[in-house]
């Protein structure tokens, strides 16, 4: 084509008008940029995306929230608590993050209780939480703190040899113990030896498989706070009982001999056929949402009675490949249907409500029966100290009907309160402590359902747990071997072959 000037000249309207388009699209797009946010996260557990949890928990959180880091002039870790407060304000813009250099307030450092550099102080209407860590999981447990007021108690049954939360040993809870604290929760031990009362301001009541029986004044106790609807949590370990049969008779429950064994352990290479492995679950509020497999050492299976006045159902079954081992778990072990085993999957946990009325207060004594009757008769011979004389003795009344005493006039009665509305009781059986102690807390989902269980009990289900997000493709670990060989071809062998590649092609462009 011929270019002359028209042409020309056609051709720099052209490119004028598409710079100009193309610096309008750009304005625009800059623009957008200043008045819209989207964020994309491809990672696989979406790490850099605030859990669905956690923003349910901001919903709870209707004022402002107020957030002031004391963190030293450093670039990486300011940058790094900025961008963990920044996913919350993207869903409450009302929440503020204010940074604090601690060496210029020394004195308001000191009375904080400052001791590390990053240290958060989240406030929310006059309450204050510190976290040292700027983790999803740390901040969201400190609102879910502040979205509490009120003070939640659990107390743990002790005096029979039960599980502590306060204790060390791998059988104890005390890492959960700790963990219950983290979230806000009073934990406190009850001896019934020593206070015969179980606490009216206990939410939850746990009873940590004892190892000796209990009393019967403290079984009476324990069976009247469950008639009176007190929540309970129960951990029940294989064997003996010790003196709760009656217990489990009120909750309409019973426990099948022996212990529950799993082939399927060996595929997941645990040499212990005694780990119980839960993997679904059914619909629960407890289990919402839960997709982590749970491990259950040395658990026992549960069987509910279709009548009684608890509603119950199964949460926790194990896998089909189980059955009760009704003889010692050593060896081989085999199901042995003759001897009463019952094969998987098995129920070895259970949730119960009900409706319960609260019993009625006390009626307060009215006036007329508070008072001590009015003496308006003379005292006679038979109760006078001294004998009456007939001059002094007072004559009997002109009119008898006149001298008798008038009919009291009844108090107007009170109008009736009305009655308390019935309260939702809540108890979880589950045929395994072991889950739960600081053997195997952090084995699988443990942790995270024995945090559900506690808040389901004590009506906290909007304060659901946040588990910490792990991220799969996070890390790599090669044999030295596999690295090696992987350097190698990097870095020697694949150039060799892009060189040789071209070495060849431009040879045999050359002979053409």
């Amino acid at each position: 084509m011929k270019i002359n000037r028209k042409t020309h000249l056609e051709l720099r309207l052209q490119n004028l008008l598409f710079t100009l388009l193309f610096l309008a699209v750009v304005g625009l797009v800059g623009w957008l940029s200043t008045r819209y946010t989207a964020q994309f996260d491809w990672t696989a557990s979406h790490r850099h995306t605030l859990s669905e949890g956690s923003r349910k928990v901001l919903d709870l959180l209707p004022g402002p929230v107020t957030i002031t880091a004391y963190a030293r002039e450093t670039p990486q870790l300011r940058e790094r608590i900025a961008d963990q407060v920044g996913r919350y304000r993207r869903f409450k813009p009302d929440l503020t993050l204010d940074f604090v250099n601690p060496d210029t307030q020394p004195d308001k450092v000191r009375e904080l209780g400052i001791s590390m550099d990053g240290e958060l102080i989240v406030e929310y209407q006059g309450r204050t939480e510190k976290i040292q860590e700027p983790a999803e999981t740390s901040l969201t447990n400190a609102l879910q703190r502040l979205a509490t007021p009120e003070e939640r108690h659990v107390v743990f049954l002790e005096g029979h040899g039960e599980r502590s939360p306060q204790g060390e040993a791998n059988h104890d809870l005390g890492q959960f113990g700790d963990e219950l604290r983290r979230k806000g929760l009073v934990v406190s031990l009850l001896n019934l030896a020593i206070t015969p009362d179980i606490p009216d301001n206990t939410d939850v009541l746990v009873l940590a498989g004892p190892r000796v029986d209990l009393l019967p004044g403290e079984l009476k106790q324990l069976e009247a706070y469950v008639q009176k609807g007190g929540n309970l949590l129960w951990l029940v370990d294989p064997g003996e009982q010790h003196g709760l049969q009656g217990l489990a008779a009120q909750l309409g429950l019973s426990f099948l001999p022996g212990v529950v064994v799993d082939a399927s352990t060996q595929v997941l290479g645990i040499d212990d056929p005694t780990f119980a492995l839960v993997a679904e679950y059914p619909p629960s509020p407890i289990t919402q949402g839960f997709e982590e497999m749970t491990v259950f050492p040395i658990a026992t299976a549960l069987v509910a009675k279709e009548d009684g006045e608890f509603e119950k159902e199964a949460f926790l079954s194990t896998l089909p490949r189980s059955w009760t081992e009704s003889g010692e778990v050593k060896g081989k072990v085999v199901f042995e249907p003759a001897k009463g085993e019952r094969s998987g999957p098995l129920d070895i946990g259970y949730t119960l409500t009900r409706q319960v009325q609260p019993p009625a207060p006390p009626k307060p004594e009215s006036p007329a029966q508070s008072e001590p009757p009015a003496k308006a008769e003379a005292p006679t011979p038979a109760t006078s100290k001294k004998p009456v004389k007939p001059e002094t003795a007072p004559k009997p009344a002109a009119k008898p009907e006149a001298a008798q005493p008038r009919e009291a006039a009844k108090p107007a009665e009170a109008p009736k309160a009305p009655p308390a509305p019935p309260i939702n009781q809540r108890i979880v059986v589950v045929g395994d402590g072991d889950f739960l102690s600081n053997a195997y807390l952090g084995n699988g989902g443990n942790l995270d359902l024995g945090l559900n269980l506690v808040q389901w009990l004590g009506r906290s289900d909007n304060l659901i747990n946040i588990p910490a997000k792990v991220a799969p493709d996070s890390k790599l670990d090669l044999a030295p071997l596999a690295s090696g060989a992987i350097a190698v071809g990097f870095l020697f062998i694949l150039p060799l072959i892009l060189i040789g590649t071209g070495a060849t092609i431009w040879f045999k462009r050359r002979r053409r």
